[in-house]
């Protein structure tokens, strides 16, 4: 085997390793984004449609602003004090 063989060899088994280093670390950075989206409550809308398209097929979903002023409406509705 001559240098330049073996030295593609190891930049190829570099480059292996180096696409599941970073497939690795983009599927943890996806799960951690997904996890702070949820805390956030930034993607209720899309689990909302989900659920909808789930157990209520047969009537239309809210449109994204609809949900979200019923949204404010059931969080602040039972709201009797100033402070």
């Amino acid at each position: 085997m001559t240098v330049s063989a073996a030295r593609a060899g190891v930049l190829e088994r570099c480059g292996v390793a180096l696409r599941e280093a970073t497939a690795k670390i983009g599927s943890v950075g996806r799960a951690a984004w997904r996890a702070v989206r949820h805390g956030a409550g930034d993607d209720a809308y899309e689990r909302y449609l989900a659920h909808h398209a789930q157990c209520h097929a047969d009537a239309p979903p809210l449109d994204r602003r609809q949900y979200y002023l019923e949204r404010q409406r059931r969080k602040w509705d039972g709201v009797q004090r100033c402070c």
